[in-house]
């Protein structure tokens, strides 16, 4: 499969033959010690689905209706929509794809060595940044640097940190005279420049997810001598140039001539940012002003199913809805939270928010699409349970809390209101504060009561390790347990995914008994697109690659 495989892929094959793993995982794993993607499918007796593409036609302009937020440093991106304004303008050095499969893009091949410690990045040799410059090894460490320091406030610390970084005091202490610590690189050679065109990462302890973690939506390669705000006119190796740029109005790119990758086929998309009306997306199909909603959401799904002339694309994903609880009074009792858990009814909220495009979720952010989902029985609803925690915690009445539960968009507010009646029933009084998009985003990470939600992740352990790794920044409840934190980094160094399946149940089980998490349903993600536009298809984490589009006549 290839020259010097990696030596786990034979024991690799043993597993899938004995199943005890399936082809998915056979799949992801064998991509990501090394093997291509054609030849891990070639394995199975199939053929890579992204290599199989009809002729595109070339030409034309499209309109899409899509959210245009506004990005600032591309390396703190914190939302889907701002990457996929960013993704046609600059690149990533891997990407993975709608079938979960993470495939070499500005980085040519990769090996990690057989502990899984050090990891070699062959770059591309034929990429060019739109100013000529050729991309190079140096812009690789440079923007992996940037990555990696705490004062860029990139999420990929969340994803990172266990294994490129170190925790260090920073001579300071906070208001109750503890330490304030941060983090650097954990040796001054985690990132080597080799040559020109190679980079090598040396880590603290063995990664298996590297490839996928370098695509991560905030981890895009842009140029170290252009400046680091996302603007018209900046340098990228991407397929398209930014030619404007109306936070929450419009943004257009144009295609690129010498691109290095596929396409791009488009002379020109238009991003519509039509606000938080539901309708008004609906209506721009409908009068094919737009002919696609990049993120549609599911109040919009009836409608959309009536229209002719559409396809329709789903997918199921690990995306998410939860309310979750910032370490506040009165959820400094982890008996409140618990009675919060045990207040609801999974399935009935499920049916009611998601309906047939949503499944139960089990409080602890772990997919049953994700490969080292541990199954686990049910967590039933227990009134009586949850009414004797109350009384526990001093609450024999019930219980009025004290800040509203803030909330965004519908599929936001359709959960939180079904969350709000079922923990009426057990005496948990709850008000819900409804903000617009443009506020909910200025305060998702800093309201101490919240109902948000998550983009897929190929992986459990990057859900786990993004939103609960103690003081990472999307650590949005400030949740820190050191049990939690060493058995995740147990977890994302285990190669054997029967041996990071246990390891991960017990990360479930921790997260289910005194997580700050109330998570009662997944979602499938779905659009809807005029029959002309081909080439698109629904990424599992509603990504959308413009390069690959194009118009039929």
């Amino acid at each position: 499969m290839t020259a010097r495989p990696h030596p786990y892929i034979d024991e690799l094959k043993k597993v899938l033959a004995d199943r005890r793993c399936d082809r998915r995982e056979f799949l992801r794993t064998a991509t990501l010690l090394g093997v291509s993607a054609g030849a891990a499918y070639a394995f199975l007796g199939e053929s890579d689905a992204a290599a199989q593409t009809a002729a595109p036609r070339r030409g034309g302009s499209l309109r899409i209706a899509a959210r245009v937020r506004e990005i600032g440093h591309p390396h703190a991106m914190s939302n889907v929509p701002s990457s996929n304004l960013a993704r046609q303008v600059v690149d990533y050095l891997a990407v993975t794809g709608p079938d979960n499969i993470t495939r070499p893009a500005l980085v040519q091949s990769w090996r990690p060595s057989e502990d899984l410690k050090t990891w070699t990045l062959n770059l591309r040799r034929d990429v060019t940044w739109r100013s000529g410059r050729k991309f190079t090894a140096d812009d690789v460490v440079w923007n992996l640097k940037s990555l990696l320091d705490p004062k860029t406030g990139s999420s990929v610390l969340g994803l990172m940190k266990g294994y490129m970084l170190t925790d260090v005091a920073t001579g300071e202490k906070d208001a109750q005279g503890n330490p304030r610590m941060t983090s650097r690189l954990w040796d001054a050679n985690a990132i080597e420049r080799v040559d020109d065109f190679t980079v090598r990462l040396n880590l603290k302890v063995p990664q298996l997810a590297v490839p996928e973690h370098l695509f991560h939506y905030p981890a895009v390669m842009i140029d170290p001598e252009g400046g680091n705000k996302f603007a018209v006119g900046m340098n990228g190796t991407g397929p398209f140039e930014l030619v404007e740029y109306d936070v929450t109005k419009r943004a257009v790119i144009r295609a690129r001539k010498n691109y290095w990758g596929v396409g791009p086929y488009l002379d020109e998309v238009m991003f519509v940012d039509l606000g938080d009306d539901p309708g008004a997306e609906i209506a721009a199909l409908v009068s094919r002003q737009i002919m696609t909603i990049v993120t549609a959401a599911q109040s919009q799904l009836p409608a959309l199913k009536s229209l002719p002339g559409l396809d329709f694309y789903v997918t199921k994903t690990a995306a998410t809805v939860h309310a979750r609880m910032q370490p506040v009074a009165p959820f400094t009792d982890k008996r409140i939270v618990r009675a919060m858990r045990y207040a609801v009814d999974n399935d009935k909220v499920t049916e009611v928010t998601f309906g047939d495009i949503g499944y139960r979720a089990e409080h602890h952010h772990v997919s049953p699409v994700h490969p080292e989902y541990a199954d686990m029985p049910p967590f039933k609803r227990d009134l009586a349970k949850a009414k004797q925690l109350l009384t526990e915690a001093g609450y024999p009445n019930g219980i009025d809390i004290p800040m509203p539960m803030t909330v965004s968009t519908s599929w936001q507010k359709d959960t939180a209101q079904a969350l709000v009646a079922q923990w009426a029933e057990a005496g948990i009084r709850v008000k819900l504060d409804v903000l617009p998009s443009t506020e909910w985003n200025k305060v998702w990470n800093k309201a101490p009561f919240a109902c948000g939600d998550w983009s897929h992740r190929p992986l459990g352990v990057m859900c786990l390790a993004l939103a609960y790794r103690t003081g990472v920044p999307w650590n949005e409840s400030h949740f820190a347990n050191p049990e939690f934190d060493r058995l995740l980094d147990q977890a994302e160094s285990t190669a054997d995914v029967e041996k990071r399946r246990a390891v991960v149940k017990r990360l479930q089980q921790i997260l289910q008994e005194d997580g700050p998490l109330v998570q009662p349903v997944f979602r499938s993600v779905f659009t809807f697109a005029d029959k002309k536009l081909k080439g698109m298809t629904v990424h599992p984490t509603q990504y959308c690659f413009c390069n690959e589009w194009w118009l039929e006549a």
